[in-house]
């Protein structure tokens, strides 16, 4: 048996549960590959895209926000904030988003600004980059 079960668990909804054959995902150690009977782990997930590929061949993508992912008994779990589709991806937001966060990054202040600043320009340019997937 070559899947695993998926679950993508946004705070406000349920994004995916059943079976998948591959998962990357952006973490804090940089893009992760997952596939069935991997090693059980724990890691930070960080503002990006997620690929996941369906049984039968299919990929599905999302953009994501923060989390964290776990495997545990070729079960995996991705814990975020926000999960979307790239048809959910209201383009024209994202796009202030991405502004505004580059706008606040210029601005130079403390370090914990920065970071959120960062954070969110990734976030914005992740749901741009996605929103282009629609099909």
């Amino acid at each position: 048996m070559n899947t695993f079960e998926l679950h993508i668990l946004a705070a406000e909804r349920s994004f995916y549960e059943g079976p998948c054959e591959s998962l990357v995902l952006p973490t804090t150690e940089g893009m992760y590959g997952i596939q069935a009977n991997h090693l059980n782990m724990v890691a930070g997930v960080v503002p990006g895209e997620i690929t996941f590929r369906v049984p039968g061949g299919t990929d599905e993508h999302a953009s994501c926000s923060r989390g964290m992912v776990k495997v545990e008994d070729n079960v995996v779990t991705v814990l975020v904030d926000t999960a979307e589709h790239p048809e959910e991806i209201d383009v024209k937001r994202a796009e202030r988003a991405a502004a505004e966060a580059q706008e606040e990054i210029l601005k130079k202040r403390s370090r914990q600004e920065y970071m959120k600043a960062q954070m969110e320009l990734a976030r914005a340019t992740s749901r741009l980059k996605v929103s282009k997937l629609r099909k």
